[in-house]
């Protein structure tokens, strides 16, 4: 038979025995752990585990299988072939450098993911230089009038299309509460700002403007309370008195690049699990 490879993720009220259950049960299925993670939550009192493994037995017997350890210990748990690639909507605003690097790391096989579309409150001629070969392009101008009829568009998109992740290139709409909760673990946004610090509009400028020797970035998950949901990655870079917030904007860029694609990255590999107001990362 062939070899498949799998993501095997699980969060459950932490207790003895469960390592060993998981570790056995991929044994005894043939299987050949290739990489494994774990984490003890001692505040929540939560365990938290990744396991990658290459197997023969095909996905649905080794769910089927797996039934019974995750009812013993009352697991929330996913797993998932490698070569079952994750559905992901872009959506993005005219600042395009965003959506032009995930593009671009697509296509070179550094995100391995099916984009099941583009979406933009601007026209497409907006991205007029951008190739977005057969992707499809959803343009849904939004008005404040017309911000209900847009977003239930945009769900309609998410539903028909089978999305299991939405990201926020530098989209520069904030979503309503309604969308927000529809959209809840299932949408990531990029910040330009090292959150908590500096939310909201302009966080360049309002850095420039207390002196800040750092800037940063932050990708998050998207809730209803802004820029406030599970943080999943986070970069800095150095800046001094001589830079203007032009500057500071210029730097940003790289780090919203950089930050974006990585939380990313680890979204499709299943390194991300969900800790209520935190998440847990698995880093590559």
């Amino acid at each position: 038979m062939t070899i498949e490879n799998y993501y095997l993720t699980l969060t459950c009220k932490n207790r003895p025995g469960i390592v060993a259950a998981v570790s056995t049960y991929i044994f005894e299925q043939g299987g050949d752990i290739e990489e494994a993670q774990q984490f003890d939550d001692k505040a929540s009192k939560r365990f938290f585990m990744r396991v990658s493994f290459s197997c023969a037995a095909d996905a649905h017997v080794l769910k089927t299988g797996f039934i019974e350890i995750a009812n013993r210990f009352e697991l929330s748990w996913d797993l998932r072939a490698v070569k079952e690639y994750k559905r992901v909507l872009i959506m993005a605003s005219k600042l395009d450098h965003c959506l032009v690097d995930l593009l671009y790391r697509w296509r070179i096989g550094e995100l391995p993911m099916i984009i099941c579309g583009i979406v933009s409150n601007h026209p497409r001629e907006v991205y007029a230089s951008i190739d977005f070969a057969d992707i499809p392009f959803h343009h849904l101008p939004v008005t404040p009038e017309t911000k209900a009829t847009q977003e239930a568009a945009l769900l309609d998109i998410v539903a028909k299309d089978k999305v299991d992740m939405v990201i926020l290139a530098r989209y520069m709409q904030i979503l309503s509460d309604h969308l927000s909760t529809q959209l809840s673990g299932r949408c990531i946004n990029v910040h330009h700002s090292f959150l908590p610090s500096f939310k909201g509009a302009k966080p360049y400028h309002q850095a420039h403007a207390r002196g800040i020797k750092l800037i940063g970035a932050t990708a998050h998950f998207v809730t209803s309370d802004l820029d406030e949901g599970p943080i999943i990655e986070q970069d800095v870079t150095r800046v001094t008195h001589g830079d203007t917030p032009e500057d500071l904007v210029r730097k940003g860029r790289d780090l919203e690049r950089t930050v974006l694609s990585r939380a990313l990255r680890y979204y499709l590999h299943d390194r991300v699990l969900n800790n209520g107001a935190t998440s847990v990362v698995f880093s590559d």
